[in-house]
């Protein structure tokens, strides 16, 4: 269970309740399992986070206007379940069945030699751009006996990166120095960089429910406390999902958090786009909270569902106390095999943690680097359009597969991004993705993308599907779906052919 327990006062429940829809009509169900499955639906989708201490039952019941024993009888079946616990004299809190814990491995790339048989839906990254990639990497390879008279050690980066990622924020509306930029070993070297710096472990760190799978992974890992804040509940099945700031207000006050780590461009898993009211809002409490917020925008060039002079400024163009930390990578417009990745923030913290990097990898490699600074400056405009345009012909071909063979699944289009976050009703994320292993496909579960294993019923679905595949794609993923609706996923089912 998460190591913080907050609580929901009995009002707050009873309107979250209130606002939940069990898949299935009530009909003659009696009132205690509707009430212990509209609890258990919050648990998993993440709107009830794992270690919320619950109202006494006395006080539900007149929240409701229910009786005691029906409360009791609820509280009685979620712990049957799974979903709760209690200690007497502490109260009773949510939690997960044994074994709903997203496993802690990675879902690794597919091997080369597998990609004709084998549909990879857990990796949300794109084929590298080429020609532009070749011709980067020609120009590097030209400039590199410039460096190469020296030990070639670039704790802060090589120069002429520093600048084009300089130069690129500022483009942005957030002017920025060289040496305010580190450059790292991917967006994981640097968040870890910056976790370690500073938070030390057991501290609290609040972040969003869902958010990144990797980051909550190296974050557990590393010995703190994570808080996570559900985002507020969409307006509708095709809404994308906002922030909650009262949510985050409260836990910013009550839990005091070291760190707080956000996506507000184009988020991974939702897509969602966080508009510059509610960025402003939530780095005004986390300023009167003193957290810092450590801010991922690895997405944020990848909109090609909305032009650029719609999107909002970057957080730290908000924050005149510099209490925002940004972190950034090549990986998902450029190509994730430079592991290229960068930080952001004021040049005391840049220098400290170049400092702190030479105990680890010491510096990115140099000719990678070369290869990032040329692809940021020589021809930046044509690479991003040639992405961006790759990324909507698959986000449009899938969403039209997926609304053509799985109508009863529900998303948010989304307005950027690699991928959509998909609610699959009844069915269990976990199952489809031990379904899909069987038939040859890689599903993302959505529980890998929570806290504590929440977002059960939910998968993401990255764009990376060419167009023309894409109904062969979402036609596998059915396939999947029968197969663990039936609870026959431990058996090989035949799969639809790719058709690239």
């Amino acid at each position: 269970m998460s190591e913080w327990q907050s609580a929901v006062t009995p009002p707050a429940l009873a309107r979250l309740l209130r606002s939940t829809q069990l898949p299935e009509p009530a009909g003659h169900r009696p009132a205690y399992r509707t009430l212990a499955g509209q609890v258990r639906l919050l648990v998993s989708e993440g709107r009830l986070p794992v270690g919320t201490r619950l109202p006494a039952e006395r006080e539900l019941a007149q929240a409701l206007s229910l009786s005691r024993t029906t409360v009791a009888t609820a509280y009685e079946t979620l712990r049957s379940e799974g979903y709760l616990r209690s200690r007497r004299g502490s109260g009773s809190w949510t939690t997960l069945p044994e074994g709903s814990r997203p496993p802690g491995d990675a879902l690794h790339p597919v091997p080369p030699d597998e990609r004709e048989t084998v549909l990879d839906l857990g990796v949300a990254a794109l084929p590298a751009p080429q020609p532009y990639l070749g011709e980067a990497a020609a120009r590097a390879i030209e400039q590199l006996p410039a460096y190469a008279s020296g030990h070639g050690h670039y704790p802060t980066g090589v120069p002429v990166l520093r600048e084009a990622i300089a130069r690129r924020f500022t483009e942005r509306g957030l002017p920025t120095t060289p040496d305010q930029i580190l450059v790292t070993t991917g967006a994981m070297g640097a968040l870890h960089l910056a976790r370690q710096a500073l938070s030390g472990r057991g501290d609290r760190l609040a972040v969003e429910a869902p958010s990144y799978a990797h980051t909550i992974q190296s974050l557990r890992r590393s010995g703190a406390r994570l808080v996570p804040v559900p985002h507020a509940r969409p307006d509708g099945p095709t809404a994308l999902p906002r922030w909650d700031v009262q949510e985050w207000q409260r836990v910013l006050r009550g839990a005091a958090p070291r760190l707080a780590f956000l996506i507000p461009d184009f988020h991974n898993p939702t897509g969602a786009l966080i508009d510059e009211e509610q960025r402003r809002e939530l780095l005004a409490a986390a300023r009167a909270a003193g957290t810092v917020v450590v801010v991922d925008e690895t997405p944020a060039e990848l909109a090609w569902g909305v032009g650029t002079e719609d999107l909002p400024r970057p957080m730290a163009a908000l924050d005149r106390a510099a209490q925002v930390v940004t972190v950034g990578s090549g990986s998902k417009l450029l190509w994730g095999g430079l592991r290229v990745g960068w930080l952001r923030a004021n040049p005391a913290l840049v220098r400290q943690l170049a400092a702190d990097r030479v105990y680890t990898d010491v510096g990115t490699p140099v000719l990678e680097q070369l290869i990032a600074a040329a692809l940021l400056t020589e021809r930046f405009d044509e690479v991003r359009a040639h992405q961006l345009a790759r990324l909507r012909s698959s986000a449009e071909a899938l969403i039209a597969a997926l609304e053509r063979q799985l109508p009863e699944w529900r998303f948010a289009r989304p307005p950027g991004g690699l991928c959509l976050w998909v609610s699959t009703g009844r069915v269990s994320g976990a199952a489809l993705a031990q379904a899909g292993e069987r038939i040859g496909v890689r599903i993302a579960a959505g529980s890998r993308f929570g806290v504590d294993g929440a977002f059960e019923h939910h998968i993401r679905i990255p764009f990376t599907v060419p167009a023309p595949a894409a109904d062969a794609a979402i036609a596998r993923l059915a396939t999947a779906a029968d197969l663990a609706q039936a609870g026959r996923w431990r058996t090989t089912g035949e799969a639809p052919p790719l058709a690239v």
